[in-house]
């Protein structure tokens, strides 16, 4: 006998199939990694039974007890074992369905993962049944079937979670952090399903109750107190695709990403393509590093998206990725776009108070008193695009008070959204009345915005305006990116720059695009020669120009202490209703605040 016949192989190389119990164990760690996960896999299969009411019931965060009533089509008493049992399912059967599935739960793993790390009890009836049954599992062995009292529907009682992994129980967190978890869980579920009543107790005590409602309604009930009335009501479709829901308008900011929620026909996920068309979308109206809020419902062909790619189904695959990420970034750049004039006429249907700041409704025939602004009703010309306004230098700080000697206007004609200007106050803010009340703008704020929408246009159809130096300016740089520059001048021409080889080290600049004269130039041209050598000039020209147009826009706009004619200030409100994104200047600070008649008469106590 050989070596290699006389000694056994080690224990390690054999392989062997593992016993089922172990397989749903370490599925659990995937499916089931708290009890908010176990949860949500809960309350998923309730829907997918058709559960008009869920009622769930939570002890200890869930780590103690979850229990999930609903009122479903129920599971039949042969089904029941099955039910528990690993990758047994009713929602598919073939590879074509899996290709195309419509129900939120699919895989038929979800229950008995949960069932083999705690103490699992199911009863279930349906309507055509007399009674209802009940199988019991504890630690993923199950018992048998046996007769139970309960009217219809399905109720799973989960107990214990963990308690035969004792590793695992110990990563769990405090009561309070587990409960948030499970919170969350819950409504994430909710929001996606208006049209069910929902419950949730923690410890005996209520949480949450939900009434059937819409889906403004249910987004109104659920999201952060305000979030309702500072959104914008969403509902586009094109080439098979739809989207709704509410998008908050950039003032409406979060530090966190905590009021995010995205869902894909009806589903919850955090998906990076939709991400990051959403944030392109409110790439130039948020301010600085702070983060959107928005619930919107994206529905589109089963067959075009694949969930089937991450163990809790939060991620998916779209067929075509990009035709997606350009229907969603349009549809919300759209609605967040709107100019004040047209946002003025969106009307969401939220059962809610008006927000704090937004566009006001047009005025129609409504009675005004003598307050001299006879000048507004004149009609205002296009102005250059490198002086909008015909300013008039102070060296005060003043309130210009309008004369109540004027005569009076003309009642009968309509008074725009923004209204008629009324005074400027400490050269910094214009007073306007509308019809809702008092309307306070910022006006350098609102100029700048409504000078980097006409310069991004400008630029868009080649047009951007720019100034010849008097001398060229001689830029210093490495060999290597005067040859860059020299080789991709009509980059630097579309953005307003005449740029020429001066020497191998130095490059000659004979204009700058206009009201850029006194800006740090050759540090401007660096960097744009930094973002050619990395980005290419067609994407260094889609990714730069916007801070480069936001710099000239606000070095530009009317500064503080610069004294506006009544005529001038109007021109500022009109451009603003005509202006895109004009409720937030391009570093997305608000540019106007709405105060109501309501709000004023509160200040003063009127009417008490």
């Amino acid at each position: 006998m050989t070596a290699a016949t006389s000694t056994p192989p080690p224990a390690f190389a054999n392989i062997r199939v593992l016993p089922d119990q172990l397989i749903n164990q370490i599925a659990a760690g995937e499916v089931v990694e708290r009890p908010a996960a176990a949860l949500k896999e809960l309350l998923e299969n309730s829907l997918d039974a058709g559960a008009r009411r869920v009622d769930v019931d939570l002890e200890q965060g869930g780590a103690r007890l979850i229990r999930v009533t609903d009122d479903g089509e129920g599971i039949a008493k042969h089904d029941l074992p099955l039910a528990l049992a690993r990758h047994a399912t009713s929602k598919i059967r073939s590879l074509e369905d899996l290709e195309s599935v419509a129900s939120l739960g699919f895989r038929g793993e979800a229950l008995a993962s949960i069932a083999s790390v705690s103490r699992l009890t199911l009863t279930s009836r349906r309507q055509v049944e007399r009674h209802a049954w009940r199988i019991e599992a504890l630690g993923g062995e199950v018992g048998a079937t046996e007769p139970a009292a309960l009217a219809a529907g399905t109720v799973i009682e989960t107990r214990d979670l963990y308690y035969n992994t004792p590793a695992r129980r110990k990563f769990l967190k405090s009561e309070t952090t587990e409960f948030s978890h499970a919170e969350e869980s819950f409504r994430r579920v909710a929001l996606s399903a208006p049209a069910v009543a929902f419950a949730l107790t923690h410890n005996g005590r209520a949480s949450l109750m939900l009434k059937p409602a819409g889906a403004n309604i249910r987004i109104a009930e659920l999201m952060a107190e305000g979030f309702a009335e500072a959104s914008v009501g969403i509902d586009e479709s094109s080439a098979g695709f739809r989207i709704a829901g509410l998008a908050a308008r950039p003032a409406y900011s979060r530090a966190t990403r905590d009021e995010q929620y995205v869902y894909v026909n009806g589903r919850f996920v955090r998906d990076k393509l939709l991400a990051h068309a959403v944030r392109a979308a409110y790439e130039d109206v948020l301010h600085h590093q702070r983060q959107p809020a928005y619930a919107l419902f994206l529905e589109l062909d089963p067959g075009l998206v694949d969930v089937n790619v991450h163990p809790a189904k939060t991620e998916v695959r779209f067929r075509d990725g990009r035709a997606v990420h350009q229907f969603v970034f349009h549809a919300l750049n759209k609605a967040l776009s709107r100019s004040a004039a047209e946002a003025g006429a969106v009307v969401v249907s939220l059962p809610a108070a008006a927000p704090a700041w937004q566009p006001a409704r047009p005025w129609s025939g409504a009675e005004q008193t003598r307050l001299g602004l006879e000048q507004a009703r004149e009609p205002y010309a296009a102005r250059p695009l490198a002086a909008p306004f015909p300013f008039r230098p102070v060296d005060r700080v003043g309130l210009d008070v309008v004369s109540s000697a004027a005569p009076p206007v003309d009642a009968s004609a309509d008074v725009p959204p923004l209204g008629f200007a009324l005074a400027q106050l400490h050269g910094i803010y214009v007073l306007a009345q509308n019809a809702a009340g008092l309307v306070l703008v910022d006006m350098h704020a609102a100029h700048e915005r409504i000078l980097y929408e006409r310069l991004k246009s400008a630029l868009d159809l080649d047009t951007l305006p720019a100034q010849p130096l008097l001398a060229p300016l001689a830029v210093s740089l490495a060999e290597r990116d005067v040859e860059l520059a020299s080789e991709n001048a009509e980059f630097f021409r579309r953005l307003g720059f005449d740029v020429a080889v001066l020497s191998p080290r130095e490059l000659a600049v004979r204009s700058v695009p206009a009201q850029m004269a006194d800006l740090d130039v050759p540090a401007m041209i660096r960097d744009l020669v930094g973002d050619l050598r990395q980005y290419g000039s067609s994407r260094a020209l889609t990714e730069q120009r916007n801070e480069l147009l936001g710099t000239m826009a606000c070095h530009a706009a009317v500064r503080a202490n610069r004294a506006l004619t009544l005529p001038e200030m109007n021109a500022l409100l009109r451009d603003m209703e005509a202006t895109e994104r004009s409720g937030q200047c391009n570093h997305g600070r608000p540019t106007w605040y709405q105060v109501t008649l309501a709000e004023l008469d509160r200040m003063f106590m009127r009417g008490r």
